[in-house]
């Protein structure tokens, strides 16, 4: 029987397969030549950005009108210019996609890309043109010459100790949720409770928890297996409190008849299905509403940051924090997760005093 990761990148392959037909023959020659060193999930990214450029070529830039992309030859690709470029950048600032429906109605909606989404699909498209120069099928790599967008430094949003109770209380009553959400609260209750516990207590990433298969837990030694980004394998441990909550969700799951094809997964949905990232990140949304209402952006990912910043603030270790997290390269480790604590500026807040309190006078 094929595990989650392996219809996973079944799945993946085919995709690629899939755009690959709408790219120029040069983008499958690149896809063969990077595969030894990268993911399947990296390939198919390049692809999604390299077909929004290549779109974007033939359909807003004049000298390739006369040419969809596949239709595109290496000359055709030499041509593009620096300015090609710059003005693709400014058009991933926002544009509008069409999908055709089944029964021939168009929908369109608009996409907007800030400074991280220009910068991911201008190294997409400058890694596509430093392997064609470096074949010489170019006679230079184009996207090199513009830079890549400055990156702004954002708040980093994390949940405080009291928001983490108040979550965790959330789920376990139910009290503050809509009479349409309370409806189904009762059967979801030990599930998302497990599942919001394993976030907060190890930090693992949504697609890691999605993936996760009913023997990859070792409840003697509170240990667990996931598989990481890039396809390795981890075992990770848990404190007592998450195997707790995970156990007792386990034993709900075991009186559940998953459907075909998802025997193994450990979370389900409603459906007997393994839950699906988007499911996760919905229930995280509508928890984190009730305990954080003010910090509307609250993600898998912000739980994941918020056990990072909880570790280091415990240990002061940021390399265990990294290797906890999966993190190839500290630095990445250190710029978000040894940020100076709320707590700390809270402090600065109180040890700053604008106008000291006079003395009373006193009456003669």
């Amino acid at each position: 029987m094929k595990t989650h990761k392996d219809n996973l990148s079944i799945h993946r392959t085919e995709l690629l397969r899939q755009i690959q037909r709408e790219l120029p023959l040069a983008c499958t020659d690149f896809f063969v030549a990077i595969e030894p060193q990268t993911s399947i999930l990296t390939r198919l990214a390049y692809a999604y950005d390299l077909r929004i450029f290549f779109h974007y070529l033939c359909d807003e830039v004049r000298a390739f009108a006369s040419k969809t992309p596949p239709e595109l030859e290496d000359a055709d690709i030499a041509r593009v210019t620096k300015l090609d470029i710059e003005r693709y950048t400014g058009f991933l600032t926002l544009y509008y996609r069409n999908h055709t429906q089944p029964d021939g109605e168009v929908i369109s909606w608009e996409i907007e890309n800030k400074e991280l989404g220009k910068m991911r699909k201008l190294s997409s498209l400058r890694s596509f043109y430093k392997y064609m120069y470096a074949g010489g099928r170019v006679p230079g790599n184009v996207a090199e010459l513009v830079p890549l967008p400055k990156r702004r430094n954002k708040a980093i949003i994390r949940l405080e100790i009291d928001e983490v109770a108040r979550l965790l209380d959330a789920v376990e009553s139910g009290e503050a949720l809509s009479q349409r959400q309370q409806k189904y609260h009762e059967l979801t209750r030990t599930r998302d409770l497990a599942m919001l516990t394993l976030f907060l207590g190890t930090g693992i990433r949504v697609s890691e928890c999605v993936g996760l298969d009913i023997d990859d837990f070792d409840f003697d030694q509170n240990a667990f297996l996931i598989t990481r980004k890039g396809g390795d394998e981890t075992i990770l441990y848990m404190p007592d409190e998450v195997a707790d909550a995970l156990k007792g969700y386990l034993k709900e799951r075991l009186e559940i008849e998953a459907l075909p094809g998802h025997e193994r997964a450990f979370f389900l949905s409603l459906q007997r299905r393994r839950i699906t990232q988007r499911a996760v990140e919905n229930l995280v949304r509508k928890y984190a509403q009730i305990a954080a209402p003010l910090k509307r952006k609250i993600s898998p990912h912000k739980l994941r940051s918020t056990f990072g910043t909880n570790l280091y603030r415990e240990t002061g270790d940021i390399y265990l924090v990294a290797d906890v997290l999966g993190h190839a390269d500290v630095n990445t480790t250190r710029k978000h997760y040894a940020a100076i604590p709320e707590d700390r500026r809270r402090e600065a807040a109180r040890r700053t005093v604008l106008r000291y309190n006079k003395p009373q006078k006193t009456e003669e």
